[in-house]
């Protein structure tokens, strides 16, 4: 039976190492509603954020090098959609403290 549930997904201080923030589910499609990435270091930074296809080795950027002001929030609003598999990924260039907050729908078929 088919379903839609609006979810959130909390990444606690994103980092110069690649983390995942949001990994479709098998039988699963994710809509994207909206990203929030807020710099809690007191120190500007910039990130990548990125899908990796079927969890595979290809990245596809959203942003690359992306800037964020000190104590700032950086807010992206354009829906997009992920497929059993993809994984929205991210990252920092230096060491930092970035929370990130994503709203989605979880659809089932």
């Amino acid at each position: 039976m088919a379903s839609e549930v609006l979810s959130v997904a909390l990444n606690a201080a994103l980092s110069d190492s690649e983390a995942d923030l949001l990994t479709v589910a098998s039988g699963h499609t994710y809509t994207v509603l909206s990203i929030l990435i807020c710099e809690t270091g007191a120190a500007a930074e910039t990130f990548d954020l990125y899908v990796r296809d079927d969890a595979g080795g290809n990245d596809y950027y959203i942003y690359k090098a992306q800037a964020i002001a000190s104590n700032a929030t950086f807010e992206h609003t354009s829906k997009f959609v992920l497929t059993a598999t993809d994984v929205l990924s991210g990252r920092t260039a230096d060491s930092a403290n970035l929370d990130v907050v994503i709203s989605y729908l979880d659809q089932t078929l």
